[in-house]
């Protein structure tokens, strides 16, 4: 690997230069905002979004832009939240399971919005009903800790079955709302990263509706306008599609099912058996086939120990008590219940640094701080012995199938860990001769904060490929061979110079998001074409 300067790519592609331009102005744009979301749990985000749409209804209903009363409003509020709480809490001891009230406030806040606010006795135990039965499900029809249905659709579902009165109508969709919850839709997909999930959503099921409409003699544009106005697109998208432990391992299968769903929303005249297709019916059935793509045994990991990486960073490791299946560089969903847990609750994403090909150990990367979270506490006072369930195993971050092809990976400090373990992954297979194609041309270039240490220093010492460290100061232990640049960032210069060709190879980028949005910019500014991600914000 030279060090010499490389011509400047962005100068030869007008087009690449154009990607590169808007990367980097839409990361400052959108990147105090993204570091501000990232720091608030993805619960309490929902419930505030949900809330401020449950506000806004509120408000319009006082100044006569909604139909309903404020009284309606308010009763179905209080029944859909309040009997949803006190079920979770009932239920979840039955199950032998801690309660996660903030998962039940959210399942009440939903259906606070699927079905007519009213001040009937009936319909208000229709929807008590729904809310009885959502709670459930998050239990009875749970494997491996993990429900297999959005609870909210499965409420909705069970009261329209039976035929009990009132139907869930998704009212949300009406014009009334339709600008608040693009808005609150928007700052929740951007702090998920599920955009592009739930955008194949609303193109599939637009598009059929809209088609649908026109072919009954309602103009394009008016078409368009119903589309969005009377059915819940967007809602169902950014709030219940999107939802992590219903969906599928990997992104194909994802997106796969954001099709699947969209046909069946978007097509009324489909029935399963008698029952005819409805917005929640058509997401369950996308649940069932999602769950079908998932990790079929429970995944238990009894704790061995922990060994320290860097003055912040440790690795945590757990012998499985049945071998799990996963491909280097995906993660598992970590559960760890715990007295006086915070908002930020009993699971945690991380990915795993260890070997697929490692059929006795499942390790995983953590850094810590002195004001972490309780969850970060609990982990660190593990005792050897205890036994935690995994509910997630899943992710895309995998490196390219081609062999062939060069591959630049970036990293930012503990965001090495996938590649640990994609380095281990490929070390183990040219041991064991099952690199057929060859070995891989691989850079690593990591960049590391003031006094951080060399995460997982002998493993990429043992993985033989070229490493670049960029860092204020140069580390004491820099092993020979090794390249350090003198820089706090890594940044569009540091990366033309120290991999001249950049431009030749698919890159891999992991670390802080607000690091992973710069880099990603800089290396489409550089001319590469094949950027994958994978933000360290959890979920």
């Amino acid at each position: 690997m030279s060090t010499a300067e490389a011509p400047d790519v962005r100068g030869q592609d007008p087009l690449r230069s154009t990607v590169g331009a808007f990367s980097e102005v839409a990361g400052r744009l959108l990147g105090p905002l993204d570091r501000r979301l990232g720091r608030i749990p993805t619960y309490r985000l929902i419930i505030a979004l949900l809330s401020a749409l449950v506000g806004v209804s509120l408000v319009l209903s006082v100044t006569d832009g909604l139909r309903y009363d404020v009284d309606q409003l308010l009763a179905s509020l209080g029944i859909a939240v309040g009997v949803s709480y006190v079920a979770n809490r009932a239920i979840a001891p039955l199950a032998r399971v801690r309660p996660h009230g903030e998962s039940a406030v959210i399942t009440g806040l939903l259906l606070y919005f699927l079905f007519w606010p009213t001040t009937e006795g009936g319909d208000l135990l229709v929807l008590a009903a729904a809310a009885v039965v959502a709670t459930a499900a998050k239990y009875v029809l749970a494997v491996r800790g993990r429900h297999v249905l959005n609870p909210a659709a499965a409420g909705a579902v069970a009261v329209g079955v039976l035929e009990l009165g009132a139907t869930p109508t998704w009212w949300v969709a009406g014009e009334e709302l339709r600008f608040y919850v693009l808005a609150a839709a928007l700052v929740l997909l951007l702090r998920t990263r599920r955009s592009t999930l739930a955008l194949t959503f609303v193109l599939v099921a637009g598009a059929i509706v809209v088609l649908r409409l026109t072919g009954d003699g309602v103009a394009t544009g008016d078409a368009i306008e119903q589309a969005f106005t009377s059915y819940p697109i967007v809602f169902l998208a950014a709030f219940m599609l999107t939802e992590p432990l219903t969906l599928p391992p990997r992104r194909w299968q994802q997106l796969g099912i954001a099709v699947l769903v969209g046909v069946l929303f978007a097509t009324p005249s489909l029935h399963v058996g008698s029952v005819a297709m409805t917005p929640e019916l058509a997401l369950v059935l996308g649940n069932v086939v999602a769950f079908a793509f998932g990790q079929r045994r429970g995944v238990r990991l009894r704790y061995l120990g922990r060994q320290q990486l860097g003055p912040s960073s440790w690795e945590y490791r757990f012998a499985p008590v049945r071998p799990v299946s996963f491909s280097a560089g995906q993660y598992a969903e970590l559960v760890l219940p715990h007295d006086g847990a915070d908002a930020r609750g009993t699971r945690r994403v991380f990915t795993i640094a260890s070997a697929p090909a490692d059929r006795e150990t499942v390790a995983f990367g953590v850094r810590e701080s002195p004001e972490g979270s309780s969850y970060k506490r609990a982990l660190a006072a593990l005792t050897p012995g205890t036994t935690l369930t995994a509910a997630t195993v899943a992710g895309d971050f995998l490196l390219p199938r081609d062999r062939s092809r060069p591959v630049l990976l970036v990293a930012g400090g503990i965001g090495v860990t996938p590649f640990v373990s994609q380095l281990r992954d490929e070390t183990a297979a040219a041991a064991a001769g099952r690199a057929a194609e060859g070995v891989r041309d691989v850079v690593l270039v990591l960049g590391l904060g003031p006094a951080e240490g060399l995460p997982y220093r002998d493993d990429l010492v043992a993985a033989g490929v070229p490493v670049v460290v960029v860092s204020p100061e140069r580390p004491a232990d820099l092993p020979a061979g090794w390249t350090h640049v003198a820089a706090g960032l890594v940044t569009q210069e540091v990366l033309r110079g120290a991999v001249p060709d950049a431009a030749s190879r698919s890159a891999l980028v992991s670390g802080p998001p607000a690091m992973v949005d710069a880099v990603r910019g800089a290396l489409r500014a550089l001319g590469v074409r094949r950027v994958k991600t994978d933000h360290f914000a959890g979920y």
